[in-house]
């Protein structure tokens, strides 16, 4: 490290006299002084040896003993007793965190700068203490899975895949995989239902007027399928679309194919029930397939329209809810004190946040990674991806807030077509949204009881500049904040992107739901067919070992252990730091945040088909939003 680096931090007061020797600057964890997380003393872990157990996986070095500081009350900074010291903070925390280059393609910056450095190594420490035991039982699971079918006499039909699942993953996948994924994987209901529920980020409704048609059906086709023509279901705002079609164009593994599908989903006209009508390849023959197609031939669509939307939810989160979290946090870093209580929420809500993107360049989406070997896209498609969804959808900060998200796609509140009988992303996310923001909202007015004081506080004010400015955070509230309404709504976005939006696309989500062989693979593995007639779709399958493959790597994203550690959705508020160092509303605001998600999480356990064998207008139970379940941060 440069000297005039080191001078600078013994004068704003990150390092001591007895740390004046360091022979790796990877290994400057001494220099966080509050930086990442409230609790400075860092893990006693040896990342060399946590890292061996991933191929290709490089080494992070040793850390230094640090002693935490004294406790420290949160105060606004025209409270704080001590404004120097709080000053010489920032400035410190400015020149040790920088803004370095955007990782797996180019979406946010990331940090770096001794601290920034020292930080997001800390936090893969972190990470890697947490899948350590998951890969070990990963790897068992998959052993004994292998055994299982080859003793079945391998996969011959759709129904052997069954076999890969039955107790196979049951201490990685406690749960299993959702009630009725696969004994109604052949659903059209199934699979339509699933834009509105383990993916809902791609699917939008046609406007009548602002939209074209995409693309055109037979007359006759569209009438025997809806009723109708397919003019009428798009001027009366019945008419859904998926585009996946840039999908075609990204480069696949050798051995391995995709198509770049498109679909139409419509409201069926008596029930308002969604349904698919047609889908698109958009590659070779640019065969459209609909459900009066053979049974074969549209069960091979579904299959490829599935592995295209699989591709789509792992990527789009990363962009999403990765790169949005992290840059807003990024600049807070830069700009507030750790005595800011704003910023003492944003560390609660980015636990190991600064981990995920370094590890996935590494054992992810590196060269013949865990990515390259399961997924038709290379880990190059994933950086396409990212690098022009970043700017265009998923980066998008206000306009991605929840319902502003899904009224802007024509899912709610739509004023050109008529309400979805069932929206089970929307009805379970509404609830839980709601209580996270009550609990944003008493956390923001123990602190500024009036919105004149946010014109007091100016460390928020340079939070604002700076994530307008050299953060380049896209759709950003714009500086000055006058309103802590405006706050609420800034802080309940993030907490919803960690906590919630991240995993219903990933960790647990796609292992039990979106991930589930035979209909949801991760490539298929023969080209798509030049002309209909398809009398066995299981050359284009992945057969037992690469089965097997994806469903550990899907596997791996889970965090079951989470539930007994604290760490779920229903903690995310249940931090020592912020009930000790802060106001005394936060504690009782976290008390009753906790009643209220034990009590969404009661419901989310209770769900159960109906009479009629549905749970939420599906033929299969979801549970992605259980608040018991899911981690409270990008855990993955």
């Amino acid at each position: 490290m440069p000297k005039k680096e080191v001078k600078k931090l013994y004068e704003f007061g990150f390092l001591s006299d007895h740390q004046h020797y360091i022979k790796d600057s990877m290994a400057l964890v001494a220099l966080l002084l509050g930086v990442a997380v409230p609790i400075l003393a860092l893990p006693a872990i040896n990342s060399q040896a946590l890292a061996s157990k991933f191929h290709a996986q490089t080494w992070l070095g040793p850390h230094l003993p640090v002693v935490p500081p004294a406790p420290q009350k949160l105060f606004l900074p025209y409270e704080d007793p001590a404004p120097l010291r709080r000053r010489q903070e920032i400035e410190g925390k400015r020149h040790g965190i920088l803004y370095g280059p955007s990782l797996l393609g180019n979406s946010s910056f990331f940090p770096s700068g001794v601290l920034g450095d020292a930080m997001a190594h800390q936090h893969q420490d972190q990470w890697y203490n947490d899948a350590g035991w998951l890969t070990k039982t990963v790897n068992e699971e998959a052993t004994a899975a292998m055994l299982a079918i080859t003793q079945a006499g391998g996969i011959k039909n759709l129904s052997d895949y069954e076999i890969l699942y039955q107790g196979q993953w049951a201490g990685s996948v406690p749960d299993g995989i959702a009630r009725g994924e696969f004994s109604n994987f052949t659903s059209d209901l199934l699979f339509a239902m699933e834009r509105l529920s383990t993916n809902p980020y791609a699917i939008r409704r046609l406007h009548p007027t602002a939209d074209l048609l995409p693309f055109d059906l037979d007359l006759d086709v569209v009438e025997a399928i809806t009723g109708t023509r397919l003019s009428t279901l798009h001027r009366t705002g019945r008419l859904f679309h998926v585009d996946h079609s840039y999908q075609k164009g990204y480069q696949v593994s050798p051995g391995k194919y995709t198509a770049g599908c498109e679909a139409y989903f419509y409201l069926q006209a008596e029930s308002d029930q969604l349904l698919p009508l047609a889908i698109k390849t958009n590659v070779g023959a640019d065969l459209i397939y609909t459900p009066l197609d053979e049974e074969n031939d549209w069960l091979l669509a579904k299959a490829m329209f599935n592995q295209n939307d699989l591709f789509h939810g792992q990527i789009f989160h990363l962009a999403n809810s990765h790169a949005v979290a992290e840059i807003v946090y990024l600049a807070a870093l830069r700009t507030m004190s750790t005595s800011h209580p704003v910023l003492a929420l944003l560390d609660r809500l980015m636990y190991q946040a600064y981990a995920i993107r370094p590890v996935g360049e590494t054992v992810l989406f590196n060269e013949g990674g865990f990515f390259d070997q399961t997924f038709a896209v290379t880990n190059r498609g994933v950086r396409e991806f990212a690098t022009r969804f970043y700017p265009a959808v998923a980066g998008l900060f206000r306009s991605n807030y929840f319902e502003t998200d899904l009224q802007r796609r024509g899912l709610i509140h739509s004023t050109y077509g008529p309400r979805l009988s069932s929206f089970p992303f929307f009805e379970d996310g509404k609830q839980i949204i709601s209580v996270i923001r009550q609990y944003v909202k008493s956390y923001v007015h123990a602190y500024y009881e009036q919105d004149m004081i946010l014109a007091l506080d100016d460390e928020l004010q340079a939070w604002m500049e700076e994530a307008n400015g050299p953060a380049m955070v896209i759709d950003f509230p714009a500086a000055p904040i006058i309103s802590a309404d405006t706050l609420v709504d800034m802080l309940t976005h993030i907490a919803w992107l960690c906590g919630v939006s991240h995993h219903v696309l990933n960790s647990g989500g796609p292992v039990a739901t979106s991930g589930v062989l035979p209909l949801h693979p991760a490539a298929l593995y023969a080209p798509p067919p030049v002309e209909k007639g398809v009398e066995n779709i299981l050359p284009f399958l992945p057969g037992e070992r690469k089965a097997i493959e994806q469903i550990a790597l899907l596997a791996r994203f889970n965090r079951p252990q989470f539930g007994q550690q604290n760490e779920t959705l229903l903690h995310m508020f249940d931090d020592k730091f912020l009930h000790e160092h802060g106001r005394e509303d936060v504690v009782f605001a976290n008390e009753r945040f906790m009643m209220q998600m034990r009590s969404i999480s009661n419901e989310v356990n209770q769900k159960a088909f109906d009479e009629e064998g549905l749970c939420q207008g599906m033929p299969f139970v979801w549970k992605g939003m259980d608040p018991a379940q899911i981690p409270f941060f990008l855990s993955v």
